[in-house]
Order: C-alpha cells, then sequence, then structure tokens
C-alpha cells in the first residue's frame, strides 16, 4: 500500500481576492489558520475553486509558498498544477515542491483532450520527474476527458500516483475503479453530495468546497463515517443537501465566495470571465445558510 496523502477532507480553498483583483494575502492567511484550527485534514491550494486558470504563473507559485509556510506542515499542502501541457505542469510541480507543496493535484488535460493511452503517457512522464505524491483529478464536465477505470488501473501501477479526486458522478464506474485498482490508488469525492455514496465504495474521504465556510462539518462526516459511525454521517449529508446543491448553483468557486462574503470572510470577487451572481441566485444562497443554521 502507497503511502496516503490523507483521510478525511481537504478544503478546496478559494484564492481570496481584493477589490482590484489582486491577491488578498492578508485573508490568505486568516483562512488557512482558520481551516486547519477547524480541523481539515490538508489543503488543496490553486485549484478549481482556487481560480488557478486566472492566475499568472508567478501568482499561483506565491499563493502555494504561502499558504505552505503560514501552514507550517500542520497539514498537508496539495498544490494544483495540472496542465493540458505535459512539460509545462513538469515544471509547475518542480517548482512548487521548491516551495513547500507536499502532494500534486493533476487534472486530466483539457481543451486538446487525449486519448486513454494519451492519459497514461501524461501522467507517467510527469511521475517520472517529480518526487511528491499525485493526485489525478477526474471532471469530465469541465475538461471533455474521462479517465476510465481501467486507465486508472494502468496509472495506479506507478508508484507516485497515489489517489484520484473523482467528480465525474458516476457510481459505478467509482465501484469498478475501486474493484480494478484496489489499495493501490486512494479515492477522493469530488463532489461534495456524494460524499457518503464515494466512501460506502471504498473512498476514504472528500476535497470538499464547503469545507471552506463548514470545516468542522466536514470533517465531522468523513470522521464519522471512516470510524464506523456511518448512519450519522448519511444524515449529516442529507442534512447539508441544500447548501451542497447551493454551491453550484452557479459556475464554481462564485457561489462559496459569494456565500463566504455574505458570511464576512472579505473572500471578494472572482477573476473574470467568472461573473457575479443573479440576485436570485444570491437569494438562494441566503437561504441555504440560514436553513442549515449559518445566518
Amino acid at each position: 500500500m502507497k503511502k496516503r496523502v490523507f483521510e478525511g477532507v481537504a478544503t478546496a480553498l478559494i484564492t481570496p481576492m481584493n477589490d482590484d483583483y489582486s491577491v488578498n494575502y492578508d485573508c490568505l492567511q486568516a483562512l488557512v489558520d482558520e481551516q486547519i484550527r477547524r480541523g481539515v485534514d490538508a489543503l488543496v491550494i490553486c485549484g478549481t475553486t482556487g481560480e488557478k486558470s486566472t492566475l499568472r504563473y508567478d501568482e499561483h507559485l506565491k499563493v502555494i509558498e504561502y499558504s505552505a509556510k503560514v501552514a507550517n506542515k500542520r497539514v498537508p499542502i496539495i498544490a494544483g498544477t495540472g496542465s493540458n501541457d505535459t512539460v509545462y505542469s513538469v515544471e509547475l510541480c518542480n517548482d512548487a515542491e521548491k516551495l513547500g507543496a507536499d502532494a500534486f493535484l493533476m487534472v486530466a488535460p483539457y481543451y486538446n483532450k487525449t486519448s486513454q493511452n494519451g492519459l497514461v503517457a501524461h501522467y507517467n512522464y510527469i511521475a517520472d520527474r517529480v518526487n511528491k505524491p499525485i493526485i489525478l483529478y477526474n471532471v469530465p464536465s469541465r475538461t471533455g476527458v474521462q479517465i476510465k477505470p481501467e486507465t486508472y488501473k494502468e496509472l495506479s501501477k506507478h508508484q507516485r500516483i497515489v489517489a484520484v479526486k473523482e467528480a465525474n458522478g458516476d457510481l459505478s464506474s467509482v465501484a469498478q475503479t475501486k474493484y480494478l485498482c484496489g489499495d493501490e490508488l486512494d479515492i477522493y469525492s469530488g463532489n461534495d453530495d456524494q460524499s457518503v455514496p464515494i466512501m460506502s465504495l471504498g473512498g476514504i474521504g472528500t476535497i470538499s468546497v464547503l469545507s471552506n465556510f463548514m470545516p468542522e462539518y466536514m470533517h465531522e462526516l468523513c470522521y464519522n463515517y471512516l470510524h464506523g459511525d456511518k448512519q450519522k454521517a448519511t444524515d449529516m449529508q442529507v442534512k447539508a443537501t441544500g447548501i451542497m446543491n447551493s454551491m453550484f448553483c452557479d459556475v464554481n468557486p462564485i457561489p462559496v465566495k459569494e456565500a463566504m462574503n455574505i458570511l464576512g470572510y472579505n473572500a471578494g470577487p472572482c477573476r473574470l470571465p467568472l461573473y457575479p451572481m443573479t440576485k436570485q441566485n444570491v437569494e438562494l444562497v441566503k437561504s441555504k445558510l440560514s436553513e442549515i443554521g449559518l445566518l
């Protein structure tokens, strides 16, 4: 069995912005400290929720470095370093490692796409040239590429490819992946609303959007399931359905940043092309925050 990056909940942390769209490092420091204090098991920095796509290379690395320094090894820092350019990904991984990243989250190549054989070649090329563990990220709704269970099996043979963040929405595919890979590939839910279902199929936690402002809740949900209180975890999953769904009433991370601003976190705006939500969706988010007891 390979060394595990984390078990439980990792927050896919937002990148807070000032009103001029620059990174708000004071707020970032506060968020990293608060997340750790409130019990998360790891932090994903510069993922989709962290607006990786609109961070310049220097910003991307600075946000990773800053977060790693604040975390100071209290929890693993998982850096979003995936790209549709294989060689660029290697460069980003190596720079992120020097700046304190403990693992890499690597989305499937997007836009130019590739075949299943291409996925194997892409990820193995990167894994041969880095020193930290890799978590694959399968989100076909964004990339247009589906990593198939048989491809996971082939990739799981590499010692540094240790896990997958699964956001394909297909539980049958998750079951097949677990069947084929066994203990050679840890599985994390990439969707809050499938946290318990994926753990029921052998997953070991979730990479969560909701835990940006409900870290204890998501930690407890995962802890309960993984430590035997499956009914309590299931009840928590059902109870949070409304707020979880509201986080995707618009493109992530627009709703989660809106929720955090409502709750006083000074998360700031998203960078274009992400655009502020409609008043109707803002009211929806507020109503679900009230429903879960946060307003």
